[in-house]
């Protein structure tokens, strides 16, 4: 007999000062009294698809299977965008059709997947407001969904779900030209260039994470240069503690993309960092 208990992953630009989040929490405990709801993080900015979805996919492999998934970033809620629900990969995920689910889809590409409008009422609170689908639509089909309720009662089936512009990554014979995904809240600089990790002879292997040239292996000189903004950082370490204080220096994210960081200090600053900025970063 399976005895999991079933999981929730929320990840909102709600905040934490209103009360958004809880009453979410509310209405998933009522309809599943028994699920675990886990927060991935409330504090995506305000309306940034992109961020969520990348945050997304980093997040997915920590969790158990079967976890169901709701991302409410939600910019056109009330309008024609639809609202869904995919399975891929093991896992559930649930919100708006703007993209926010692109990136994991495209991750859990290889796996089969299964994607639904979410239109029938009986998995709704009874009244749906135009401006607050996470407590009215989401949250009561994510626990319909965690409780053991089929992702193919929702609703129709879809082909179509709309899709992000993947992060971009060109491979060059001696560079590698990136984008700044994300600035965290330390004011690290996360790049498009993973996922990297260390090998036995000291340098690192590139895995391409995104994009037309996903799974595309590179070998990358732990020696090469990062550049952004104009201004160059020489080599690539492995801890924050192998330079002085306030200094910078590219090393690997937590998740193995490339990081711009500064010692006890904040990358995007110190850079004028901006999502979207070009990364260089020299082989030779």
């Amino acid at each position: 007999m399976n005895t999991q208990i079933p999981t929730i992953g929320l990840l909102t630009d709600f905040g934490l000062e209103d009360v958004w989040v809880g009453v979410m929490k509310a209405v998933i405990a009522g309809i599943c009294p028994l699920a675990r709801v886990i927060d991935l993080s409330h504090a995506v900015q305000p309306q940034n698809i992109h961020q969520a979805a990348f945050l997304l996919v980093n997040a997915v492999r920590y969790f158990p299977p079967g976890t169901v998934f709701v991302v409410v970033v939600d910019p056109g809620v009330g309008s024609a965008r639809r609202a869904v629900a995919m399975c891929a990969g093991g896992y559930t995920f649930v919100g708006p059709d703007n993209g926010v689910l692109s990136y994991v889809a495209a991750e859990l590409a290889s796996e089969p997947q299964v994607a639904v409008e979410l239109v029938d009422p009986a998995y709704r609170l009874p009244v749906v407001s135009s401006t607050f689908h996470g407590r009215d639509i989401f949250a009561p089909v994510a626990a319909h969904l965690a409780c053991g309720v089929s992702v193919e009662a929702m609703g129709p089936p879809l082909q179509d779900l709309v899709a992000l512009s993947q992060p971009t990554l060109s491979l060059k014979r001696d560079a590698l030209i990136g984008e700044v995904l994300h600035v965290d809240r330390f004011g690290n600089v996360i790049t498009s260039v993973g996922r990297l990790a260390w090998t036995a002879n000291g340098d690192l292997d590139l895995e391409v994470a995104f994009g037309v040239e996903r799974g595309r292996r590179v070998q990358v000189p732990a020696r090469a240069d990062v550049e952004l903004r104009g201004r160059v950082v020489g080599g690539i370490s492995r801890t924050y503690a192998e330079v002085p204080h306030d200094m910078p220096l590219a090393l690997l994210s937590s998740d193995g993309f490339l990081e711009l960081a500064v010692r006890q200090g904040n990358a995007a600053e110190v850079f004028g960092a901006q999502v979207g900025d070009s990364v260089l970063v020299t082989l030779g």
